[in-house]
């Protein structure tokens, strides 16, 4: 008979083998599973192994942060919509650290690299829509601004759930969006009222 897996137990060791290599310790087999509850088998039945765990890992950061991007539910306004795109992108960060630094971590492979891109072009269509709505000037190249755009998301992130800021940093977020924004095209005034609609209920509050 075959058993259901449980997605509890999936993240559990991902989870589990993130927050080791984050304090710098062995990824073994008996250390991954150690006070979780589950057999050492259970890596074999979940990933085929370490080598499919350490690839499972990677994909499974972008497919949280996938899922954390599509609660943000389309505005009229689209410049506040990227702006609560990149809060998103933060809580992601921030409820997950350990995870978070695997995401960059080149030396994992992804199994599905088209959907680890999609989160950014989560940000050009919001990009293209703001353009089409006249909030940025014609001719805006999507992705570039899309990738400007999380550039800020990721320095914020990489300083402040990862690094030596503390949350209060994350306000630096607004004039940064604001500035990049505006020189797209968009009304400082109005660019800075729909940043800040955007920004501010998730990316000040660490989860």
């Amino acid at each position: 008979m075959v058993r259901t897996k449980d997605p509890a137990v999936h993240s559990l060791l991902i989870d589990r083998a993130a927050q080791l290599l984050a304090a710098r310790k062995p990824v073994t087999l008996r250390s991954l599973v150690a006070g979780t509850g589950v057999s050492t088998m259970a890596v074999y039945t979940y990933f085929g192994g370490m080598d499919g765990l350490w690839t499972a890992m990677r994909q499974e950061g972008f497919t949280r942060l996938a899922a954390r991007l599509a609660e943000v539910a389309p505005s009229k306004d689209p410049v506040r919509d990227l702006a609560a795109l990149g809060a998103a992108y933060l809580s992601n960060a921030m409820a997950g650290p350990d995870l978070y630094r695997v995401m960059f971590d080149a030396g994992f492979e992804l199994e599905d690299a088209a959907a680890a891109d999609d989160t950014l072009h989560c940000l050009v269509r919001t990009v293209e829509r703001a353009t089409a709505a006249g909030r940025f000037r014609d001719g805006t190249d999507p992705l570039e601004l899309a990738t400007q755009s999380w550039m800020i998301g990721h320095g914020l992130a990489s300083l402040v759930a990862t690094g030596p800021l503390p949350p209060q940093a994350l306000a630096h977020g607004v004039p940064l969006l604001t500035a990049l924004f505006t020189s797209a095209g968009d009304d400082p005034g109005r660019c800075r009222r729909s940043v800040e609609h955007g920004w501010h209920p998730d990316a000040r509050v660490r989860p």
